[in-house]
């Protein structure tokens, strides 16, 4: 699916890879450079090159994961892309050209991102900021209603790299990693029943995915009123793991994320 645009926006190409990977190109209509978020599989995002007529430029990593890095050497050998990852990655991400620690800037053609080191699912997790295009690139810290698995770090270093992302405009458009929006709406509303935004959102994601679409990208005023993950604070999610309104949102956060692990 293709999400409009104007003439002055990046233009963005969005699709499935794997199974629930989402693959995302977005390209600079001022210069033609193109980017490759994460590359799952290799022939999703070669078909994509394919239909847009766009030209891959750069191939920006999110994380080592296999899921996420597994097409990067085909597509590479394909397009000439240059590949930026997370310099903490080292060599478990193939083929890289340009590492990347927190504060870095990275270019495509005239767009310009700010690379944040947003760690918790794992250690060597960055999220690609577009701050003047009003893009974020979550990977698996961010989904839409919903947040990455703690695989490494510890559930505290998630909840702060998800309270970074607080901070942004709430018209930030938030691409994540994955398609889980329908299981996350359904864990939204187990610990969240009495939200009416989020019971329309889930039926968004429904109606979306009969039309061979999915509720990605999403922005964070929707998130912030509709995903657990990010309303800790809400006294109606501390009662729903049986903690008293007013406890520590990060405390909150950690129960909430134990819940989910076992839904």
């Amino acid at each position: 699916m293709t999400n409009p645009t104007s003439a002055s926006s990046p233009e963005i190409r969005t699709f499935l890879c794997r199974s629930d990977n989402i693959g995302v190109l977005m390209r600079d209509p001022a210069t033609g450079a193109c980017a490759s978020i994460d590359v799952p599989e290799a022939a999703p995002v070669l078909a994509a090159l394919e239909e847009t007529g766009w030209r891959l430029t750069d191939i920006l990593v999110t994380h080592r994961h296999g899921d996420h890095v597994a097409g990067i050497e085909e597509v590479k050998r394909a397009t000439g892309a240059l590949v930026t990852a997370p310099a903490k990655a080292g060599s478990a991400v193939p083929a890289v050209d340009r590492p990347v620690r927190e504060g870095d800037h990275v270019r495509v053609g005239g767009l310009e991102a700010e690379v944040w080191e947003t760690p918790g699912h794992c250690s060597d997790h960055v999220s690609y900021l577009f701050r003047e295009a009003g893009l974020l690139f979550a990977g698996d810290t961010l989904f839409t209603l919903g947040c990455g698995r703690v695989l490494e770090d510890d559930p505290a270093t998630l909840w702060r790299s998800l309270q970074r992302f607080l901070a942004l405009p709430d018209a930030t458009q938030v691409f994540s990693g994955h398609d889980y929006v329908l299981a996350n709406a359904r864990f939204a509303l187990a610990a969240e029943p009495d939200n009416a935004a989020l019971a329309e959102r889930q039926e968004e994601a429904e109606r979306l995915q009969q039309q061979g679409g999915f509720l990605i990208p999403s922005t964070l005023r929707a998130e912030k009123a509709t995903n657990p993950f990010l309303r800790a604070a809400e006294p109606a999610l501390a009662r729903a793991v049986n903690l008293a309104p007013g406890t520590d949102p990060e405390i909150v956060f950690t129960s909430l994320r134990d819940w989910k692990n076992r839904f």
